[in-house]
């Protein structure tokens, strides 16, 4: 039964990602307003998916790799989607919901069956130490879709080339605001993650610290959004600087999410 809703949500998503670039090429506001309620439609049928799945199996939906790549798509919606209550930046969601379609789309073939945890994974630090971690990356990566609009506004209002695209996009200000609120709430979500983290580890392998990439990688972003957070904060970085850094520590974010699998020797293979 949970398939059918991991499958609808999927169809779902993909419904709603052509609807917000449709209301590029169209240049209308009332196309990505119609494409948010989609998104909303497919938000609500993968928090039913991880009910569905929770009751048949009794573990949180971030015990592998798949499961957790879900969890992140079904953040990043859910964070932009509660942004919309606060600001109308519609059009921000042809940034947020076709990455969030390419997320399940890699995530969907490993959601099928069971998953057995190994001993070492047998503790509920772990689910905990995962959402925190993946929820505060998902704020991340939202601050970077703003920051990458922020960016692309910009530079067609310097270069003067104030097409329609100008009319339907949401304003400098809205963009680095949330930039700024995701950092806000992203960061300290990560820090409590990393902490959770820590204290796991000095559980099962009896340190706190053992060099391995994917901490590496991980420590080399906090600090990335930590120096971000304190220019925001003490020297008043806003707007074009805030938005390239943004993108600069995502990408070392992305980094420790999908390369260090793939390239390096890890512990962390489960996620």
């Amino acid at each position: 039964m949970e398939l059918l809703f991991l499958k609808a949500a999927l169809v779902v998503y993909l419904i709603s990602s052509l609807g917000y670039m449709c209301s590029l090429y169209v240049r209308r506001v009332l196309a990505a307003k119609v494409s948010t309620w989609v998104l909303f439609a497919a938000f609500i049928l993968h928090t039913v998916f991880f009910a569905l799945r929770y009751w048949k199996t009794g573990q949180p939906p971030v015990i592998s790799l798949h499961e957790t790549l879900s969890f992140f798509a079904w953040a990043m919606a859910g964070i932009y989607l509660a942004f919309q209550l606060k600001t109308k930046t519609r059009v921000l969601g042809a940034f947020v919901s076709p990455p969030t379609f390419l997320l399940m789309i890699v995530a969907s073939p490993g959601l099928g069956g069971h998953v057995s945890l190994p001993g070492v994974l047998q503790s509920n630090l772990v689910p905990v130490h995962v959402i925190l971690a993946v929820t505060g990356e998902a704020l991340f990566a939202l601050a970077s879709c703003a920051g990458a609009m922020y960016l692309i506004q910009e530079s067609m209002i310097k270069n003067k080339r104030t097409s329609g695209f100008i009319r339907i996009f949401p304003s400098l200000t809205d963009l680095d605001r949330i930039n700024h609120i995701c950092l806000m709430w992203g960061f300290p979500l990560l820090t409590l993650g990393i902490l959770v983290g820590s204290i796991w580890a000095r559980t099962a392998w009896g340190s706190l610290w053992q060099w391995d990439p994917k901490q590496v990688w991980t420590l080399t972003a906090w600090f990335a959004y930590a120096l971000l957070l304190h220019q925001r904060l003490a020297i008043g970085w806003k707007g074009r600087k805030a938005a390239l850094f943004s993108l600069a520590a995502f990408v070392i974010l992305l980094v420790s999410l999908f390369f260090i699998n793939i390239f390096f020797v890890t512990a962390h293979t489960f996620i």
